[in-house]
């Protein structure tokens, strides 16, 4: 088996067989203090001739994409997934902050090239088309982790703190979040509706960490959120 490496915050940690490695608030790559991280929250480990990355954890979840952003699954608790991309991404969030960190490898099972992507599989997600309105409002959740010089972790605003950003009322800045949940659910992006147990932080997180590593914004888009404003209404329709 070929060694596996992570990759956070600039420091690399490398992973040998018969190793396995955990990751979370008290692990072997201890992410940080947060008292809503699990002390072991991932782990990468080898079975069936392949290294995995597992969901250890009993709350949150994880967003793992490859290196192009156009194959992405959820990763919920004890879940699995086969490490089988050169790159995977992986993003998560714990109560406001949102971590992320890169996995390396030399195997390359798939090639997720565009012509490749396009073809679809049972984690790719399908395109999805958004106003400008909808881009400003995941813009300005997104905004403090697409602003950072070194990837690792960022914070999510409030709805509140969102809102004033983009000068919108409370009630504009729900029913846009409502409406960009909607669209992306119907396409088959899990864990953006409401339920038993869903808080509005977890669904703004849930919506960060797709919208980043589906790469349906990036740090280009970031003008936006300095587009002239009318006090009475967003950009354009819903």
């Amino acid at each position: 088996m070929k060694p596996v490496t992570i990759d956070f915050i600039g420091e690399q940690y490398r992973v040998e067989h018969p190793n396995d490695f955990t990751i979370g608030r008290d692990a072997d790559l201890t992410i940080d203090e947060n008292p809503y991280l699990h002390r072991h929250f991932l782990r990468v480990y080898e079975d069936f001739g392949l290294w995995w990355l597992g969901n250890v954890g009993s709350l949150l979840s994880a967003t793992v994409s490859d290196g192009t952003g156009q194959v992405q699954a959820w990763l919920a608790p004890g879940a699995k997934l086969p490490i089988v991309f050169q790159t995977m991404h992986v993003m998560f969030s714990a109560g406001s902050t949102t971590y992320d960190f890169t996995i390396h490898t030399d195997e390359d099972y798939f090639n997720t090239s565009t012509a490749a992507a396009s073809q679809g599989t049972s984690t790719t997600i399908a395109p999805v088309t958004l106003t400008t309105s909808q881009r400003q409002l995941i813009l300005s959740l997104a905004e403090g982790l697409l602003r950072q010089t070194v990837p690792g972790r960022g914070d999510i605003p409030t709805s509140a703190n969102a809102a004033k950003r983009l000068g919108w009322s409370m009630t504009t800045f729900n029913r846009k979040l409502d409406n960009v949940c909607d669209k992306l659910d119907k396409i088959g992006v899990q864990g953006l509706r409401g339920g038993a147990g869903k808080l509005a932080t977890n669904r703004r997180a849930r919506l960060v960490e797709y919208a980043i590593a589906s790469h349906l914004v990036s740090v280009e888009d970031l003008y936006l959120l300095d587009l002239p404003k009318d006090p009475a209404k967003p950009a354009d329709g819903e």
